[in-house]
């Protein structure tokens, strides 16, 4: 019994021993690894601090709108950022958010680049589908100008400056589709027209909204006169497609306009060539 409690209690001190030892070998790496992460943390902000990793033209910025890279013109006129400026110091988000709020950009994304310092961006330009032509006053007998058009609309209601779009797209081609209306139309109810309008199979050039109640369309039939553009367009858009054919059975020089106010039942209004012309159902 004297031998095995000598032995037990070798056995205790060689195990707290052991403990011992690997208690001071955790510690010594947790301060090796301590000074590492430290030294490297201190040479990154060492490095992240030189003077390489500034920003000091427009010249160090790429934007790129879809497979187009802009001039370091256009890309000063978009950003609004002083030079130099630390890599570091520099917001992504908040150029991306500053981007977004240009009436030309419907999407921005930001990043830095390291090698060589500056940033990368890619931007989604809106896109026009119609000019957007100023409304003759009320009570003047005035044409809408189509020399001075207001800008250019997306399918969203959204105005683009015509002069704005013409930095993005040099050589682009404008729609063909003119839309005469106020601001407050086009924002308010572009997005719900624009859709059916453009899923009409009767080729459709302008639409003169100037008189809220009753929405004017101009196609290759002639005007046609929708009514209000909240009242039954669906139908209204769908009725014109069925007209398409109106050029085999009459002289479209002959038609006044299309009258589609009341959906129930469309009018085709002629030319008065004497006092016995009637309106005709298509």
């Amino acid at each position: 019994m004297p031998g095995t409690a000598s032995g037990y209690r070798n056995h205790l001190a060689r195990r707290r021993h052991q403990i011992r030892r690997q208690h001071r070998v955790k510690i010594i790496q947790a301060i090796w690894r301590t000074v590492a992460i430290s030294g490297l943390a201190g040479g990154l902000l060492w490095v992240a601090l030189q003077p390489v990793w500034v920003v000091k033209a427009p010249e160090q910025i790429i934007i790129k709108s879809g497979e187009q890279l802009l001039s370091p013109e256009v890309i000063e006129s978009l950003l609004e950022m002083s030079y130099p400026q630390s890599l570091w110091q520099i917001q992504p988000q908040a150029i991306a958010n500053s981007l977004r709020e240009k009436p030309t950009i419907a999407q921005a994304i930001v990043r830095r680049r390291l090698f060589p310092p500056g940033l990368n961006i890619e931007i989604q330009p809106r896109v026009p589908v119609a000019i957007a032509i100023h409304p003759v006053p009320p009570g003047t007998s005035e044409t809408p100008s189509q020399e001075t058009p207001a800008g250019l609309l997306d399918a969203d209601g959204v105005l683009i400056p015509l002069e704005a779009y013409k930095l993005f797209h040099t050589h682009t081609k404008l729609p063909t589709l003119k839309v005469i209306a106020s601001p407050e139309q086009y924002r308010s109810h572009w997005s719900q027209v624009y859709p059916l309008l453009s899923q009409s199979t009767v080729k459709i050039t302008q639409v003169d909204w100037q008189d809220p109640n009753n929405l004017i369309l101009k196609t290759e039939l002639g005007d046609v006169h929708i009514g209000a553009s909240n009242a039954e367009l669906t139908g209204k858009i769908k009725i014109l497609a069925q007209m398409r054919y109106l050029s085999a059975k009459m002289d479209l020089s002959q038609i006044k306009y299309i009258d589609l106010r009341n959906p129930a039942s469309p009018l085709v209004r002629m030319n008065q060539t004497n006092p016995q012309d009637n309106p005709q159902n298509p």
